[in-house]
């Protein structure tokens, strides 16, 4: 850059003179010839001047600078034709090369040039714009070499940098997890899934065959909403509950059913007391309240296909919410969820309790506990009045007393003992 700069002062400097010796000279033979002194005059032979050494200096490599700066020492009020032929800025010499100046520019001897790029015609300053619009388009469609780093490094890599995919989550399991206590239910005379087979589990394999016929049998045994049941009795303490449970633990041990006991005795729930669990909002709360959801309500136990749905809170209108088009979808829902499953709602006595009656438009087969010298005939009757809007009724008679020729029944191969 020293170079050039020298270079181009000494250029400058004998440009000056040069043109200065030669305007004064010109001016002389101007005003010995006459007419020609006027200053319009000779400036436009200044201008031819400046005119025809552009025209001779155009065919070497010139330095835009050095022309500015002649142009500026001359104080040329018109543009000089010395700078419309040059357009383009003289080529950069680095330190390490050779300069030589003549009398109107700079002409660079580059050593070491392996090859000299020819003399082009000087550009249009719109063909240089296009040109240059097209070199980007080709460089933007350029396939990246896969060696060359610097591409990697100044773009990211989109693959990289993309988010992970999210992953959906697991769908919940409905309901809660409560576990039964099956020691203390076998104490308290309820059959289990792990106990030996016995006369109690033998009748109520019985009962329960009947029943599922009817909910899950072939077309000419099914019987309308045949897999909702309820059990029901005439009077209080006739072992509904009991039986309730019983029959939902032995469907339970079916391989292909699934069991869903209700307890729907609202006034008097007892089916969690006597299983040993823990509840909370139950079968009311989500008949009466429409934001809750029936999975909210259901316990799963340890008991392989048996869930509990407690009774909830209770209602002053108990029989008018049963009543409702709710408790109709909700019934629907719970039957139609699952085509395997068997609803057991465990309802009040029928002669204490209007529910009953609500619930017998609902369910498809009713099981009605009558206790075996307790409950009279025109209470049967009545109860069974109550309840006549289902279809199908089975009557079970509970707390008998086994005579001496009914013993044998279910010794066969020691089923008796416990």
């Amino acid at each position: 850059m020293d170079l050039i700069e020298r270079a181009a002062k000494e250029a400058k400097e004998k440009a000056l003179a040069k043109a200065k010796e030669k305007a004064q000279l010109e001016a002389e033979r101007l005003a010995k010839g006459g007419g020609e002194t006027d200053q319009d005059k000779g400036l436009d032979r200044f201008k031819a001047i400046g005119k025809k050494k552009a025209k001779k200096s155009s065919s070497s490599d010139t330095s835009e600078d050095v022309v500015e700066t002649v142009k500026r020492s001359l104080n040329d009020p018109v543009e000089s034709a010395l700078t419309k032929g040059i357009r383009g800025l003289g080529k950069k010499s680095k330190s390490n090369k050779e300069t030589s100046v003549d009398s109107v520019g700079v002409k660079s001897k580059v050593s070491g040039l392996s090859k000299k790029k020819p003399k082009t015609k000087k550009d249009d300053p719109d063909d240089v714009i296009e040109r240059l619009s097209a070199h980007k388009t080709k460089a933007r469609s350029r396939k990246p070499d896969p060696t060359d780093l610097s591409a990697s490094m100044l773009k990211p890599n989109v693959a990289q940098t993309k988010a992970p995919a999210v992953k959906p989550k697991a769908r919940p399991s409905a309901g809660k997890v409560s576990e039964i206590d099956l020691t203390l239910l076998r104490e308290r005379g309820f059959i289990t899934p792990d106990m030996p087979t016995n006369l109690m589990s033998e009748e109520f394999r019985i009962i329960k065959r009947t029943l599922l016929l009817n909910a899950f049998g072939t077309e000419d045994q099914k019987i309308e909403n045949g897999n909702v049941l309820m059990v029901t009795s005439s009077n209080p303490n006739e072992g509904k509950t009991f039986c309730s449970i019983n029959l939902a633990l032995s469907i339970a041990t079916e391989q292909d059913t699934t069991v869903l006991l209700i307890d729907a005795d609202f006034n008097k729930p007892e089916i969690l007391n006597r299983l040993g669990m823990r509840g909370g909002k139950g079968f009311m709360d989500v008949v009466a309240d429409e934001s809750l959801n029936v999975g909210d309500c259901l316990l799963r136990t340890n008991v392989d296909n048996l869930v509990i749905m407690p009774a909830g809170r209770q209602h002053n209108r108990t029989t008018e919410l049963l009543a409702s088009e709710r408790m109709k979808n909700i019934v629907e829902e719970l039957s139609t969820r699952y085509p395997d499953r068997l609803i057991i709602f465990d309802a009040p006595p029928s002669l204490a309790s209007s529910v009953p009656s609500v619930m017998s438009m609902y369910v498809g087969q009713t099981v009605y506990v009558i206790a075996a010298e307790e409950t009279s005939e025109i209470m049967i009757k009545e109860g069974l009045t109550l309840i006549n809007k289902c279809k199908d009724i089975n009557l079970l008679l509970n707390k008998t007393r086994m005579g001496s020729s009914n013993k044998k029944f279910a010794t066969y191969y020691g089923y008796g003992r416990r």
